[in-house]
């Protein structure tokens, strides 16, 4: 069994594989439990992209299409994305500078827990949060909206939003160390809601202004909602698949136009 050597101060401490993974585990269960119990957290990273999907998917425009897809299916990919960047950024940004003012990561550093359990167990709590965001407007989509999607697509959907979460959680970890306690949910704000609008998260892509279209094209939203929109077959817009240089193109062209 191999093992890892982990220095405090002048003690040397061997643990095995199987330690620091049970490290890691405990670290992520606890760090989702505090999440859990954060009302403030929990209720707006849950209610904000289920109440506009059940406003605009549902009950504004539920017989409405968008090319040749409804919008109870076509907001799933945009709101999800929507959703999983609030559970990415406020799961990371919030907790890391609320962490430092309160000299917490002081008092981690001086323990003999792996240096990058504290960050891992975020990632992975944003990435469970972003899960159930997701799950949360399928179940509507599928009860309430009338989507009708395959098993396989819906995993693939799931599968893809969630993993779209990794980059925004780095995104959280940098503003966290950059942000103080009091300002970090002003500053995530600041980058989480235009980068929504400008990417076509809340008004569809094509409907956007020529300038607002050009400054989506370099924004991840954008990119992620793409990857989404494909899975649930309404993305490039026909001029081939999201995510292929054809797409990007004909994004480019289209906005310039």
């Amino acid at each position: 069994m191999s093992t890892t050597t982990v220095t405090l101060g002048n003690t040397r401490i061997e643990r095995s594989t199987n330690q620091i993974a049970t490290i890691y585990l405990k670290e992520a269960k606890y760090e989702f439990l505090k999440n859990l119990r954060l009302r403030m957290y929990t209720a707006s990273v849950l209610s904000f992209p289920i109440m506009f999907y059940v406003l605009f998917g549902l009950v504004l425009n539920s017989k409405e299409s968008i090319g040749s897809t409804r919008v109870p299916t076509y907001l799933l990919a945009t709101y999800g994305t929507f959703g999983v960047m609030g559970a990415s950024l406020f799961g990371t940004a919030a907790g890391l500078s609320s962490d430092r003012g309160l000299g917490w990561l002081q008092v981690k550093r001086a323990s003999p827990m792996p240096p990058y359990a504290y960050f891992v167990a975020k990632v992975i709590t944003s990435m469970l949060f972003s899960a159930i965001v997701v799950l949360a407007l399928m179940v509507l989509g599928l009860t309430l909206g009338g989507v009708r999607m395959p098993v396989l697509d819906l995993a693939k959907l799931l599968g893809t939003l969630v993993a779209g979460s990794l980059p925004f959680s780095a995104m959280g970890l940098a503003l966290g160390y950059f942000a103080g306690p009091t300002s970090a949910p002003a500053m995530i704000n600041l980058f989480y809601l235009p980068m929504s609008f400008c990417s076509g998260l809340w008004v569809p892509f094509m409907f956007l202004p020529k300038a607002v279209r050009m400054i989506a094209l370099v924004l991840p939203p954008y990119h992620l909602s793409q990857l989404a929109l494909g899975v649930v077959g309404a993305g490039g817009d026909g001029r081939g698949p999201p995510g292929t240089v054809e797409t990007l193109v004909g994004d480019v062209l289209e906005a310039a136009a």
